[in-house]
């Protein structure tokens, strides 16, 4: 990959040495070899056929459950631009593109009559996260309304996969590896819709109010371990406000850390670690990541 005339022609947007930092969440981490905005599925698929194997593509959204480590991306990432991000009413169902927020699938629902989908407005990602991650909040998560969904695998070939094929647990799936979500189909309930208004303003309140939303975060950084939440056990530890560099335990919820200003994503990584450390060593249990952490440390 040492210039353009190594990788496939394009419809979208091809651009080398694409610093990711902007694009995330944390505001920090290094470059993509490549970023590639694609024109729409076909223009992807069209890609991934003629692109070498050996070369690592990573999916990416909104970029706010992600570390991306400072020495960067070696290979391909994909952002799904406004060609994915959509969302239509079918029936009973909403069709939605892979890049398509969940403020705008909860408000399409909305408009549609179609409730049961208001979770998904607290969720600061995008359908393709959602789908991969099986991502959830306030006693609801994706696998209970995902009907089914469309991936572009790693060799350009186009799959539909029903949801009961993805094995769905807590914060996973059995989403092929190097699969991208371009289009999810979601089960709604026929509802009023000024009742769905005041349900989503009501996770939008709670929201507000228990997390840091206007930091440079990467939203929850564990996942809650059986029988237990995640913050209560890092507070319990010790670790509200714990700062490492301009990398801090958010003193508002335990379970967010932040950007202060210059970290870089070695200094988060390693609070994150430090956390882990403490935390088992005052309750014995090892919390998990749920912040994905890709790339290369510098």
């Amino acid at each position: 990959m040492s210039g353009v005339a190594t990788l496939p022609l394009v419809r979208g947007a091809l651009t080398a040495d694409a610093p990711l930092a902007p694009l995330v969440w944390f505001k920090s981490g290094g470059a993509a070899r490549w970023l590639f905005e694609p024109a729409d599925v076909e223009d992807l698929r069209a890609f991934l056929v003629e692109l070498d194997p050996a070369v690592p593509v990573m999916p990416l959204g909104l970029g706010s459950n992600l570390i991306v480590r400072d020495g960067g991306w070696p290979g391909v990432v994909v952002r799904l631009g406004k060609a994915f991000s959509f969302a239509r009413a079918d029936g009973k169902a909403l069709v939605c593109g892979g890049g398509t927020s969940g403020i705008l699938v909860s408000s399409t629902a909305r408009d549609a009559g179609l409730a049961g989908l208001e979770f998904l407005r607290s969720i600061p990602g995008t359908v393709g996260g959602f789908v991969r991650m099986n991502g959830g909040a306030y006693g609801r998560e994706t696998a209970d309304v995902l009907m089914s969904c469309i991936v572009v695998r790693r060799d350009g070939s186009v799959q539909t996969l029903s949801a009961d094929s993805l094995s769905y647990s807590y914060r996973h799936s059995a989403l092929p590896d190097g699969a991208i979500v371009v289009e999810a189909m979601f089960a709604g309930i026929p509802g009023d819709p000024a009742v769905i208004q005041a349900e989503m303003d009501r996770i939008a309140a709670a929201r507000e109010a228990a997390q840091p939303l206007r930091s440079k975060t990467g939203g929850s950084t564990f996942k809650n371990p059986d029988g237990h939440k995640a913050w209560a056990l890092i507070d319990a530890a010790g670790c509200r406000g714990l700062r490492m560099g301009d990398a801090q335990v958010s003193e508002k919820h335990c379970n967010f850390l932040l950007n202060m200003g210059a970290a870089t994503s070695a200094d988060i990584e390693a609070l994150g670690e430090e956390v882990r450390a403490r935390v088992m060593a005052q309750s014995g249990v090892a919390l998990e990541w749920e912040i994905q952490r890709v790339g290369a440390r510098v």
